[in-house]
């Protein structure tokens, strides 16, 4: 079975929305307006293009991305790695030619499917929406977290408000940087 890794930035008060300066949110951007930037505090981000070997995304976030993760530098193995995106509306058509092979999901089902297939980590980047459904359908195996000393307030959050079980994590990975950023790497217990 393939481990499935959430990724994401979160503010203190679990907002996700628009980290990096995506347009139509008042707070975007969030992740390095009034933060120190510390390279040592994003190494995990390199280590997760060296592990994963696919990546998983909603549409909306495959839609932000897929005009400009193709071309950066900073993201060489993910243009080649294959992606998969859950979507009930997106088309063939719809996905962009030099971003690697990109496989549509119409259901949870098929990200279950996927996860039972041969294969190494898949990784979810963005994806506010599709993380909910995920994490109340107990199928992410992993979250890495980096955790922001901020408050937001409005803005989509990482996790749902659903009434559901209590869900255990174990966290096996953590440290705290100058700047105040928390790294929190946690395993869900099953």
């Amino acid at each position: 079975m393939r481990t499935l890794i959430s990724t994401a930035f979160v503010s203190l008060d679990g907002v996700v929305e628009a980290p990096g300066g995506e347009p139509g949110y008042r707070n975007s951007g969030w992740t390095f307006k009034d933060i120190e930037f510390l390279p040592e505090a994003y190494e995990i981000k390199g280590r997760e293009q060296k592990e994963a070997t696919a990546m998983l995304m909603g549409r909306v976030s495959y839609e932000a991305f897929s005009p400009i993760w193709p071309n950066m530098e900073d993201f060489p193995e993910y243009k080649v790695m294959p992606k998969y995106v859950v979507s009930t509306t997106l088309t063939e058509d719809d996905l962009v030619s030099d971003w690697g092979d990109t496989t549509i999901l119409r259901s949870l089902d098929d990200v279950a499917a996927l996860k039972e297939s041969e294969g190494g980590p898949i990784i979810i980047h963005g994806s506010a929406t599709l993380n909910r459904g995920l994490s109340d359908a107990g199928l992410i195996d992993r979250y890495h977290l980096l955790v922001f000393p901020l408050l937001l307030g409005a803005g989509k959050r990482l996790f749902s408000t659903t009434d559901k079980d209590t869900q255990q994590l174990k966290l096996v990975e953590s440290e705290v940087y100058a700047n105040g950023l928390q790294k929190n790497v946690f395993d869900v217990i099953r």
